[in-house]
């Protein structure tokens, strides 16, 4: 799997192409802002977007995800407890003095345990498992873990031995916990008992930031000392 990054918006947010090399087939990880942009990298490579995922419904990773589901016809899933996020995004913009962005229409909720499939000849959805995927010629799998604290619903996303984390963990950083819905303590449960039991080598690509490894966040990251 090759993953190309594209980092947008004010936040200096992470966008992720998740794209299985010999078909092109893609998988956008939360299209934050600067559609134009994602749009153009995805001519320029030549990616055949089939699903739209998203980690969390802050507007600084939704931002994009309505114009790419309208140019690319891909579905957008997303967790039900991120839902009153995606319904709050007027107030999300109002509060950082931003343009409201469109919100999506979600196609499928993510829950603990879902098995996304793509690049494969098999019908997949949010609801795929172990039997589902093994139907399929080939493909890439997507694990979801649920992983909240930094929003109710925030998942992240395990493809390949690597995890995709959204605003959970950061290189030297956790996510904020102080927007509706936040918990620290929900959010270092998350990051110690679904996150920090994968092996150190286990890359990790965040939301913001340079990507990291689950091993470097132990011995560095200030926040997981006690963790």
């Amino acid at each position: 799997m090759k993953i190309i990054t594209e980092t947008v918006s004010p936040f200096s947010e992470n966008t992720y192409f998740l794209v299985e090399p010999e078909s092109r087939a893609t998988v956008v990880v939360d299209p934050g802002d600067e559609a134009p942009r994602l749009l153009e990298r995805i001519e320029s490579e030549r990616l055949n977007v089939e699903k739209i995922l998203l980690t969390h419904a802050h507007l600084d990773h939704v931002g994009a995800a309505a114009e790419l589901q309208r140019e690319t016809g891909a579905p957008v899933y997303l967790h039900a407890d991120e839902m009153f996020l995606l319904e709050g995004l007027p107030a999300q913009a109002q509060l950082f003095g931003l343009r409201e962005p469109e919100p999506p229409r979600i196609d499928a909720q993510l829950k603990e345990g879902d098995v996304i499939v793509f690049g494969a000849a098999v019908g997949s959805g949010a609801g795929d498992d172990s039997e589902g995927t093994a139907k399929g010629a080939g493909g890439l799998r997507i694990e979801v873990i649920e992983t909240p604290g930094h929003s109710p619903g925030s998942v992240t996303f395990v493809v390949e031995g690597m995890l995709v984390s959204g605003d959970v963990l950061f290189a030297g950083g956790i996510g904020r916990t102080d927007l509706p819905g936040g918990d620290y303590d929900v959010l270092m449960a998350s990051i110690r008992d679904r996150l920090l039991v994968f092996p150190d080598d286990t890359p990790v690509y965040p939301g913001h930031g340079p990507a990291t490894t689950i091993g470097r966040e132990k011995r560095n990251n200030p926040f997981l000392q006690s963790a």
